[in-house]
């Protein structure tokens, strides 16, 4: 069964980032094997550090996995910082890191009317800096995400049906 591993762009616990992953994995039950990253304890990117374990078991996470959904919020048009901090780790060493032709597939999440589209695109120009194969796809958005989470988990069924046709393809694409 093909392996997603899913980060969250977001380290706030009630986050919708968060939420639409879980919503995600829920809906991918029997077609692929999830589990997700917890990015909140990597150390500010320093060349300098070597052997950092939870650096170590994050760029593991990656490459054990088939490919990687990114689910990013938007902070002040553009990705959160602690996200540019794990992709920043596991792209090193340049042009042959755990990232490099690694297939990934982004989701954005807004609680304003955009849905974090902007974020979405410099996350793609970033991947595609660090030469991770982003799966061509219409964009998945989730506008209004705050009102759209209840008990923890994204509940949009349009939005939902969206992304997870979207993911089929990926994984078919991966499988």
């Amino acid at each position: 069964m093909t392996k997603l591993l899913f980060i969250p762009g977001s380290l706030r616990a009630a986050s919708a980032s968060k939420a639409t992953a879980r919503a995600l994995i829920a809906a991918l039950e029997g077609k692929a094997e999830c589990s997700t990253a917890d990015i909140g304890p990597l150390p500010h990117y320093n060349a300098d550090l070597e052997d950092h374990p939870e650096v170590d078991a994050f760029i593991a996470q990656i490459e054990a996995a088939d490919g990687v959904v990114f689910v990013s919020p938007e902070y002040n048009y553009s990705l959160p910082g602690v996200l540019k901090n794990a992709i920043d780790w596991a792209s090193r060493p340049a042009f042959n890191s755990c990232l490099t032709g690694k297939p990934c597939f982004v989701v954005s999440v807004s609680g304003g009317a955009l849905g974090g589209v902007r974020a979405q695109n410099h996350l793609k120009y970033i991947l595609g800096g660090v030469l991770a194969e982003v799966f061509p796809y219409r964009e998945v958005v989730v506008a209004m995400a705050n009102k759209k989470v209840e008990d923890g988990i994204l509940v949009d069924p349009p939005i939902i049906e969206f992304a997870i046709e979207g993911l089929t393809a990926f994984i078919k694409k991966i499988g």
